[in-house]
């Protein structure tokens, strides 16, 4: 498929600019694949769905504030750091993206704050990436106190064209995140409450977590026309044993395994064995979903509503069948439901 394919217009008022007043009172776009049948309801209403041995399988990442803000050595000018991975832990070397970057050059140090944070460039990688280092007498768990009280939530802001507020610290968070090393939300998780889980819980659908650490690559802008030409930036995963137990035996009952996001569907599909079951694994994945594709272990994919041309809209056609995909976002245009990441959901079963 090519790039202009995904090419359409959403009104910018329909960009979501904060979350819905309660998590699960989102709405919820309901899409049958066999049918074409298109609902209207409420996220909540999900559970209506499904049942006793059905799995969802949900990404636990947990995103820290990345975007931190310094000053330049002798101009003393403002520079805007974005963390996106830890390189060495030891070291303390982090590959990061600054701005302004025509002021940032190897050898200059950043300060940030009061603190006793300090800096130092030590290579380009691109454009706006550098690697720096940070240099910090503390531990390592005083080091990311410091990065956490001096970062600030990466809602990002190219999209959600606002300020951040001490509200995104909590609601660019998913409920069951866990493990430390996001740079962007899970955002279908956002959706879920603890109550919501207890009932699925009561239903007998299983819960359960893979791990995929969000870079800011999944967003990155695709700039060919041959979709096969794009090259996603890997991303850190884990698959445990037992939400690989819990999905297979879901697959060999004939039950839904639903992929919570498009992280979890990616990550589930990287780690297929010869006979489509699912197996557990940890490592490095850039797999692209385009259609078409043959998924082997997601039979049903709860997402939100992605901006065009993204990476992320490409895999959910993939999923729910381009021609349906494209008609379900006109009529998502059409109902007002709102976008990206604090917007709305649909269910594609």
């Amino acid at each position: 498929m090519k790039l202009s394919d995904f090419k359409f217009e959403v009104p910018k008022k329909l960009i979501s600019l904060y979350p819905s007043d309660n998590r699960d009172e989102s709405r919820l776009m309901v899409v049958h694949r066999d049918t074409g049948k298109i609902e209207h309801r409420i996220f909540k209403d999900v559970i209506e769905y499904f049942d006793e041995g059905d799995v969802f399988v949900t990404n636990n990442t947990k995103v820290f504030p990345a975007r931190l803000y310094g000053n330049k050595e002798k101009t003393g000018a403002k520079i805007e750091v974005f963390l996106l991975r830890e390189l060495n832990q030891e070291l303390r070397l982090w590959d990061v993206l600054v701005d302004p970057a025509r002021k940032i050059r190897v050898g200059n140090k950043l300060y940030f704050g009061d603190s006793d944070l300090v800096a130092e460039v030590i290579d380009n990688t691109t454009s706006r990436g550098r690697t720096i280092r940070f240099l910090f007498d503390g531990t390592d768990e005083e080091f990311y106190k410091t990065i956490d009280a001096l970062g600030e939530t990466p809602i990002l802001k190219d999209f959600i064209d606002r300020k951040v507020e001490e509200e995104d610290r909590e609601r660019y968070q998913t409920i069951y995140a866990e493990h430390v090393g996001a740079v962007a939300a899970p955002t279908a998780g956002l959706h879920f409450t603890p109550h919501l889980l207890k009932r699925l819980e009561i239903k007998g659908v299983e819960v359960s977590p893979i791990t995929l650490h969000i870079g800011l690559g999944t967003f990155r802008q695709v700039d060919v026309e041959d979709l096969t030409k794009h090259k996603m930036d890997s991303e850190n995963y884990d698959i445990p044993e037992k939400t690989v137990d819990l999905v297979n035996d879901a697959l060999d009952a004939k039950r839904r395994v639903v992929a919570v996001g498009t992280t979890s569907l990616k990550t589930v599909e990287s780690s297929v064995t010869a006979n489509n079951r699912l197996k557990p694994s940890s490592g490095w994945t850039d797999k692209f979903i385009i259609p078409p594709y043959d998924f082997k272990i997601a039979n049903s994919l709860i997402t939100n509503f992605h901006l065009p041309e993204s990476t992320l809209l490409m895999t959910t056609a993939a999923f729910g069948g381009y021609d349906l995909i494209m008609k379900a976002y006109q009529e998502a245009i059409k109902e007002k439901y709102k976008f990206f990441s604090y917007g709305d959901a649909m269910l594609i079963l």
